[in-house]
């Protein structure tokens, strides 16, 4: 396993993401809504979305690549619950095992989001639900620059598919420029749902921002 670009930075990853964890609690329950069984929450982190996906009624399995968030999520971890090291677009898990996949803010960090999907939709039973939460393709991306007012400049790279160069709107000392950032245009996002099997059933634009940062959508296996 290759190293991850978030061994070294969970400690201060964690700290610097908390209050958005937090500001996403609410509407990451209501998508989500009641459930049970298993719960795969792909790209766990520091395992920040835990407690909201456990609170919901599901048992959580956390699957995440980089060893040092999974340090710190195993601190959070609930009992009966599970955290493994893997790669989410070759997950080690049987046809057909989880009843929820939850894939929270990973699109921007993934090489091949498509194929995560697929993956996430072969280990879902049918009539399991798939849940993304996440940077919103249009308006927050490394495409994006954020201005004064709240509102939002999207720069001509929108189209750039994948690993963006850093940009001079990027900013200084934030996620972006530790991390970097890759970038799922609209159009290839809800196509990889499509080539998936997965039927998109809810759409939304949460939280208050005048111009949204994050997009989720609730999609069913039929």
């Amino acid at each position: 396993m290759t190293v991850a670009r978030y061994d070294g930075l969970a400690d201060w990853y964690d700290e610097a993401n908390a209050g958005a964890a937090e500001a996403n609690r609410e509407p990451l329950v209501d998508l989500l809504g009641s459930g049970g069984g298993l719960c795969l929450d792909l790209g766990c982190g520091t395992g920040q979305n835990l407690q909201t996906l456990r609170s919901t009624g599901r048992t959580v399995v956390g699957l995440e690549y980089s060893a040092d968030q999974l340090r710190l999520a195993r601190g959070r971890a609930g009992r009966g619950e599970v955290l493994i090291q893997g790669d989410a677009a070759v997950l080690p898990f049987a046809d057909g095992v989880f009843s929820t996949v939850a894939a929270l803010w990973l699109s921007t960090d993934v090489d091949d989001f498509a194929a995560v999907l697929g993956e996430a939709a072969r280990v879902l039973r049918p009539g399991g639900v798939v849940v993304f939460y996440g940077a919103h393709p249009c308006f927050n991306g490394p495409h994006t620059e954020g201005r004064a007012d709240e509102g939002r400049i999207v720069h001509p790279t929108y189209r750039r598919v994948g690993w963006h160069p850093p940009a001079p709107w990027w900013g200084v000392g934030g996620i972006r420029q530790r991390l970097g950032m890759r970038h799922v245009p609209l159009a290839e996002l809800l196509n990889a749902f499509a080539e998936a099997g997965l039927v998109i059933t809810r759409t939304v634009e949460p939280r208050s921002e005048p111009v949204p940062w994050v997009l989720g959508l609730r999609a069913e296996k039929r």
